[in-house]
């Protein structure tokens, strides 16, 4: 846990039965925030000069927007979850502004294409990123100001277990559920689309969370022990290979690779944390390993992903197309990269959603990349600091599990645009264009504040028993 802002708790200084003093560090998430805030206009501003000819009307209202969004934020944070930790907030509206201003200078790009082959103007995407970092924001209000304690989540285990299901499942109710891309992962009604897995990976997390609270102790037991690991009981396996069944028929159904991916890998990592045993890692690699193995030769689909990553320029025409276009990018961007505005991330497909990182790394070259991930570690790490000051168990899990869900999306997304592993289809967090990615992302940095704040604060002062019989009085002089 963060060491606070001033005056640490002072043994013999605070009121028998109340908490220590303890700064709350408020002021240093507000100061954070201005800054990235900053960060963002200064992008913004240099988006515009670079490819226009100058800041556009909307600036001064866009900018407004998101700093009084940001500073409502702030204070139902400051209100509802004073010690809640402070780099957490500021950290994802930094990645969130520079995602905006991004999705911006691709929207330019697109507009300065159709003016050049005489085709309509097309509707800038950034506005509707804009509208749904608004409503993740009131969602992030929301969770902050309804879940007072995180730990009544809990009590949900397994009607979040059936929710994340039902989730999982709507894509392929007929009528309703949309293929795009030849993924099935969303569902449209009434002209609204929307991708469910988003939000079932925030409550099959408070299932994981809640079960294993539970279920640790028999999952801990041990029943041989093979070349110095300790290997669980067979009948304890049930589990895992439901998680490893339920991420196959993600892969084959709705072939969602990225989400079969962060769904059994957050069940494995999270069964290593609460049972501390090594032989859950080895028997989910093992399996990883078997369902990756059927599913390469099972079906076309993986089996083309897995050619185009070992030989993207055997493919370059047609389905190598989109990676070799990322990985030229990012080799044109070198160290510093050609600036904001400067270069062409538009000659990527899909460079506002899935390959928003090869933007970034053209223009801002591999420094700016890397400055980008360390963003995304510095809010794992925060959500894992949290995890581990948390004082009940399901509260460490869930927190754990939230992070290791924001730490799997972006090496899988990262990975497969550098082509360390094959590509995934899944969104840059916060970053990326997309609403259902950027609400759920919004949710779960809220689940995160509220459980660091329990985390956090100062528990009460018990007050001894002679305390309670001492009373000071004045002696006469």
């Amino acid at each position: 846990m963060s060491a606070p802002d001033s005056a640490a708790a002072t043994p013999g200084t605070a009121a028998a039965g109340s908490p220590p003093r303890q700064g709350t560090r408020r002021n240093t998430e507000l100061v954070l925030l201005v800054v990235a805030w900053g960060i963002g206009v200064l992008a913004y501003a240099q988006i515009s000069w670079a490819t226009s000819d100058g800041l556009p009307e909307s600036f001064g209202l866009s900018v407004g927007v998101v700093g009084v969004v940001a500073l409502v934020m702030h204070l139902v944070v400051r209100r509802a979850a004073p010690y809640a930790d402070p780099i957490l907030l500021p950290t994802a509206l930094l990645l969130n502004v520079l995602g905006l201003a991004m999705i911006y200078r691709l929207d330019i790009a697109a507009s300065q294409r159709a003016a050049a082959n005489g085709a309509p103007e097309p509707t800038p995407d950034v506005y509707a990123q804009l509208t749904w970092f608004l409503v993740g924001a009131l969602l992030f209000v929301a969770v902050i100001l309804a879940v007072r304690d995180h730990r009544r989540l809990q009590r949900f285990t397994y009607t979040a277990m059936l929710l994340g299901l039902v989730l999982l499942l709507l894509p392929l109710v007929p009528v309703i559920g949309t293929t795009v891309n030849g993924a099935q992962l969303w569902i449209r009604v009434a002209g609204f689309s929307f991708q469910p897995a988003e939000l079932a990976k925030i409550v099959l997390t408070v299932f994981f969370a809640g079960y294993l609270v539970r279920a640790r102790d028999s999952l801990a037991l041990v029943r041989s022990k093979v070349a110095g690991i300790e290997f669980p009981r067979g009948r304890d396996l049930g589990p895992l290979i439901v998680a490893w069944l339920v991420s196959l028929g993600v892969l084959v159904f709705q072939r969602d690779l990225g989400t079969s991916i962060i769904f059994f890998g957050l069940f494995v990592s999270l069964l290593y944390i609460a049972t501390q045993r090594r032989s859950w890692l080895i028997l989910g690699a093992v399996l990883f390993s078997a369902g990756a193995a059927f599913a390469y030769l099972a079906f076309g689909h993986v089996r083309l992903r897995v050619q185009v990553w070992l030989d993207p320029f055997a493919q370059q025409a047609d389905a190598g197309y989109q990676i070799v276009q990322s990985l030229f990018g990012l080799s044109g961007g070198g160290i510093l990269g050609s600036g904001l505005g400067q270069g062409y991330p538009q000659l990527v497909p899909f460079a506002n959603t899935d390959f928003i990182v090869a933007a970034f790394g053209e223009e801002l070259g591999i420094t700016g990349l890397f400055a980008i991930l360390v963003l995304y570690a510095i809010l794992v790490e925060r959500g894992l600091r949290t995890a581990i000051a948390c004082r009940d168990a399901f509260g460490t899990l869930l927190a754990a599990g939230l992070s290791i869900v924001l730490a799997l999306q972006v090496f899988v997304v990262v990975g497969g645009v550098t082509r360390l592993i094959p590509l995934t289809g899944l969104t840059t967090p916060f970053l990326s264009y997309g609403g259902s990615a950027l609400v759920a992302n919004w949710m779960m940095v809220a689940l995160l504040i509220r459980i660091s704040h329990s985390a956090r604060r100062p528990e009460p002062v018990a007050t001894p028993a002679d305390d309670e019989l001492t009373t000071v009085m004045r002696i006469p002089s």
